[in-house]
């Protein structure tokens, strides 16, 4: 049951504002904004871009909060974290559901298999593990409740505020 998770294809420009990301995933804003600030977890969607700007964080961005604050809640080292979170931005969004993050709690290991789970538990290595499948449908159910935005992209920006008179404002402004 780690490796057969059936998930539903993360939702496609659907962007979610701090508070939202800080409740589904189970932190503080205070981490939010300073796991942003580090770059450990970036929003995906929309950046902040000066004050008054909302970042944006996509379902595989708080997928990533979610599991740096399991990894926290255990006693790995924020150095570990990093690591972990890195190689996991090199993995496709469909291939997260499938791995098992196994720690001893100094070093996170990467499971895609239920022979590689056994393998590094008979090597006495994994005291724990985060099936990142079961952590995807959390994130659904909690995600289902809370307020979500569309997307828009840079280059759209301009057409899609085309109706909002403050958005008109600025670009007469800058322009």
């Amino acid at each position: 049951m780690l490796f057969d998770t059936q998930v539903s294809p993360p939702p496609e420009n659907v962007g979610y504002r701090g508070p939202t990301a800080c409740a589904a995933a189970g932190i503080t804003y205070r981490q939010l904004d300073y796991w942003a600030r580090t770059q450990l977890v970036e929003p995906s969607v929309r950046a902040a871009h000066g004050s008054g700007t909302q970042r944006l964080y996509s379902f595989r961005d708080i997928l990533v909060l979610k599991v740096v604050k399991r990894l926290l809640d255990t006693g790995v080292s924020l150095q570990q974290i990093r690591a972990a979170v890195a190689h996991l931005r090199n993995r496709g969004v469909r291939d997260l559901a499938q791995i098992t993050l196994m720690s001893d709690g100094v070093s996170v290991y990467e499971c895609t298999s239920a022979d590689e789970v056994v393998d590094l538990l008979a090597g006495g290595q994994g005291v724990f593990g985060i099936a990142l499948g079961r952590v995807w449908q959390e994130l659904e159910g909690s995600l289902a409740k809370l307020p979500a935005e569309r997307a828009v992209r840079d280059d759209d920006r301009d057409e899609v505020h085309s109706h909002d008179e403050l958005a008109r404002r600025r670009v007469r402004r800058s322009g």
